[in-house]
């Protein structure tokens, strides 16, 4: 194994303390140390390359980009093969004179070694079969130095204590995220007769094992919520998308036992504890609210207070200035203490706080960013995410449509579900007719399912719950 050049550029940040300081020294000699790296490795991955185009798919397979080789020279070689071979399609050997032309083609020969040093690459390899070894080792090598680099970045910020600490950690744990998510081995493994017995045991059961199940029977029969979803419930204001949403939450999370996080930028924790018992005891709203509990209230909130007391993994953030980054690093937060959370419900979308916000952005187009960060958030932790959203007030008094939700149209296509609710009330507001204590819940797009269904549950106002209408 050869070595690179060390990490002097990072000395300006190390403290001055003698070497008898040990946890300083420890530190000057972490980031003084040289890159891990393993140049004959390197040569023997291209030069089988240029022996064998199976030996390129065996590569290919096992390398996370041509950015994995240490050496610049070798990536500027390995980008050059992959043209040739993307253009040919696999067929013939893509040898030195070939690469060399590219490369020419490309005024990178000189930069890559020139013609000699393809040929000392061919040299290097004892056999072309060993390229996924070698391929290996190569990326191994890569994640090593990645996980490096990364330390020494967030060390140097440490030492350096500029800014706001809060947002530097989440930036370092954004920072070791993006590490994981890059050296994680994605390569496809599993042929159909590896995933077939799995796949019956699943039909058999008559459930997807990672489904999770809402507390609506009529709703489970046209949707569940899968790892890496996003589900977007829109409704008009008083139309019952945060009754929906916190029921949904408390169903997984308190009769399920599975970690929930809620978002909640509408409303604060008082307000939300007040929902969430009224909802799970049947103790009216109002008499939470204002702190004016009977006998008979305090006996239904006894009856729920061990299963509220012991809900730890059920996590109410009221951050009003929600922004993606803090939910990840709340995302994060949790899978830390061991309880990576099945579910993510934030209320409600447009209230969510851009990032990275410029003068020339419009509101459309940071919601847009909202949204796709949310269904990003939802693949990088694997778990469905229920984002609320508002619909335009141009929707009130009609059933809603999904152009309606306010200041975005991307909404539709970054979500893998959509229901809409709707309320028919009166024009001073009032729950009357003859749909009077109900709200409409129309599925308009279901990804892996049926979509136009609509199902109609019992609006519980007076008790923050939605319920089936066989229950009502």
């Amino acid at each position: 194994m050869s070595i690179a050049r060390p990490y002097s550029d990072y000395n300006e940040h190390l403290p001055t303390q003698d070497d008898d300081d040990l946890p300083a020294s420890a530190a000057r000699q972490a980031l003084e140390r040289e890159q891990p790296n393993d140049i004959e490795a390197e040569q023997a991955v291209l030069g089988a390359m240029m022996l064998s185009t199976t030996a390129i798919d065996d590569v290919i397979n096992v390398l996370r980009s041509p950015g994995d080789f240490h050496r610049p020279a070798h990536e500027l070689i390995c980008n050059a093969i992959l043209a040739i071979y993307d253009r040919c399609g696999g067929e013939g050997n893509i040898d030195p004179i070939r690469v060399a032309g590219e490369l020419t083609n490309r005024g990178e020969l000189q930069k890559a070694g020139g013609v000699s040093y393809l040929h000392t690459c061919i040299n290097t390899v004892p056999t072309a079969a060993n390229a996924e070894y070698y391929a290996e080792k190569v990326r191994d090598l890569a994640a090593f130095r990645t996980m490096i680099e990364a330390g020494v970045r967030m060390t140097a910020q440490g030492y350096a204590a500029m800014g706001d600490a809060p947002q530097a950690i989440q930036a370092a744990m954004a920072q070791l995220q993006a590490l994981v998510a890059g050296t994680v081995d994605t390569t496809p493994r599993q042929s159909v007769a590896d995933r077939w017995q799995a796949f019956i045991d699943e039909q058999e059961a008559g459930i997807d094992p990672r489904a999770l199940d809402t507390p609506w029977p009529d709703i489970n029969e046209v949707i569940q919520l899968l790892p890496g979803q996003l589900m977007t419930v829109g409704a008009a204001t008083a139309g019952g998308k945060s009754l929906f949403g916190m029921n949904l939450a408390a169903h997984v999370a308190l009769h399920r036992n599975r970690p929930v996080l809620v978002a909640s930028m509408e409303m604060g924790g008082g307000e939300l504890m007040a929902r969430l018992t009224s909802a799970e005891s049947g103790v009216f709203l109002d008499r939470l609210v204002r702190h004016k509990l009977e006998d008979a209230d305090w006996d239904r909130i006894a009856r729920v207070g061990c299963r509220m007391a012991n809900a730890h993994n059920f996590i109410l953030d009221d951050n009003s200035g929600q922004t993606l980054s803090k939910l990840r690093a709340r995302l994060r937060w949790m899978a830390s203490r061991g309880n990576p959370p099945a579910m993510l419900v934030a209320d409600y979308l447009q209230l969510m706080t851009p990032e990275n916000t410029k003068s020339t952005s419009n509101r459309a187009h940071e919601i847009g960013e909202i949204s796709r960060g949310l269904k990003k958030i939802a693949g990088e932790f694997e778990l469905p995410v229920v984002a609320l959203a508002q619909f335009n007030r141009g929707a009130a008094g009609r059933r809603p449509l999904v152009s309606d939700f306010k200041e975005s149209s991307s909404i539709e296509q970054d979500s893998d579900i959509i229901v809409l609710l709707h309320r028919e009330l009166a024009e001073d507001g009032t729950d009357t007719g003859p749909t009077a204590g109900t709200v409409e819940v129309a599925i308009a797009k279901n990804r892996n399912g049926a979509s136009g269904r609509t199902v109609r549950l019992g609006f519980q106002g007076h008790r923050a719950r939605l319920v089936t209408m066989a229950q009502g």
